[in-house]
């Protein structure tokens, strides 16, 4: 059993860590670290935050198979997703407004990534624009969020911009089209875009400008244009109406790989594959939008069986350790994305608190793939997990 150049060997050699190991603790150490209406936005979902618990939950349904007597050759977590490596099934979701949690916001996520071999899926509503992200990490792997604005010279600006960065693939809002409900921010009464927090791709942008009465990019923003900013963006951020057959106009505006994000019916699944989307994302959004949700992870077989190995099927939504990460992708996913946890990780130490959590997901992930019996990802089945009866739930040795 050697740990010989793993993330646990530093750990150990370092004494420890300033950063916690489990999700709860992670959690914990992001809310005394932020101010409490950040940290609520953040980690907030809708309504009673059913949907938020139930995606947690259903990973607790399933059971991992223990196999013995291996050949003990070292596991490969690697994988390639639309022609994008990645050193691990684990990406970054694209998950907003990151300046809430640290100053560095998307960059500090950005650089962390690169040094993990991750793919960052970077948000629409980002606090840096997209462009001084990708300088941040200019050899890191990303693909961009695109929130289909009511503007079509806004939605191909947006798009040629992610190209020109040097993005590889568009992930289409799909689960966002109407606000949820979210009592946390309600309670607290802070609506971080009306600060023009997240709006970092939006006012970075010329066409936006025009739609909020300016001529042009401002160098520094007044309270007037903050507010104005805020209106327009609240105008337009999602077009209200968009179907299936839209993706072929976003088809004629791009050469990338296109991914539908927010899938959870089966029905919708084949539809988007008979529309030649190039991947599917299940998700319910973190459970942010809609309460009393079905969890994300039982839409997932049901989803994978109707793409039937077609395009890629990849998985969010309650994602919050490696051997979550390994139960996805028995039950169908390709790749997974984590969101609240890299964001805590950003809370508690930038960079290298992100870097901490990824590092601790490709370790577990990489541990319980070779303990499952696997060397590489793509051997991974439903014959490597089981269903835990409800009386099993909580048991120890």
């Amino acid at each position: 059993m050697a740990y010989t150049g793993s993330y646990q060997t530093q750990v150990f050699a370092a004494g420890g860590s300033p950063f916690p190991f489990t999700p709860k603790g992670l959690e914990e150490a992001a809310r005394r670290d932020m101010p409490r209406e950040h940290f609520d936005y953040i980690a907030g979902g809708a309504g009673r935050e059913r949907t938020v618990a139930a995606n947690e939950a259903a990973f607790g349904r399933w059971g991992l198979t223990y196999r013995v007597l291996r050949d003990g050759a070292p596991a490969d977590p690697s994988r390639t997703v639309l022609g994008t490596p990645m050193s691990m099934p684990v990406m970054l979701a694209p998950a907003g407004v990151a300046e809430l949690a640290h100053p560095e916001a998307e960059a500090a996520a950005a650089r962390a990534a690169e040094r993990v071999g991750a793919v960052q899926v970077l948000s629409a509503v980002t606090s840096t624009p997209l462009e001084d992200v990708a300088e941040a990490a200019p050899n890191g792997q990303r693909w961009f969020q695109f929130a289909w604005p009511d503007d079509e010279k806004l939605a191909r600006s947006l798009i040629e911009r992610a190209e020109a960065a040097g993005y590889t693939a568009i992930v289409v809002m799909g689960d966002c089209h109407v606000a949820g409900w979210r009592t946390r921010e309600l309670s607290s009464g802070f609506f971080p875009f009306q600060h023009a927090h997240g709006l970092g791709n939006y006012v970075s942008d010329r066409r936006f400008w025009e739609l909020a009465g300016f001529g042009s990019v401002p160098d520094g923003l007044t309270p007037e244009m903050v507010a104005a900013a805020a209106e327009t963006w609240n105008r337009v951020f999602t077009k209200p109406a968009l179907q299936p057959e839209d993706l072929a106009l976003l088809r004629s505006w791009t050469s990338l790989p296109i991914v539908v994000k927010g899938v959870c019916r089966p029905d919708e699944a084949t539809r988007l594959c008979a529309e030649g989307v190039d991947g599917l994302i299940v998700s319910n959004h973190g459970g942010r939008q809609l309460d009393a949700g079905v969890a994300a992870l039982d839409c997932l077989p049901p989803v994978a069986a109707a793409v039937g190995g077609r395009v890629p099927v990849l998985f969010d939504s309650g994602v919050r350790t490696g051997t979550d990460a390994l139960i996805a992708l028995a039950l169908g996913a390709d790749a997974v994305m984590i969101g609240r946890p890299w964001l805590y990780g950003l809370a508690v130490g930038g960079q290298a608190g992100v870097e901490h959590v990824l590092r601790s997901l490709r370790e577990e992930f990489t541990g319980a793939l070779a303990l499952t019996g696997h060397r590489t990802c793509a051997s991974l089945s439903e014959a490597d997990v089981r269903a835990v009866p409800p009386t099993e739930k909580g048991m120890t040795a």
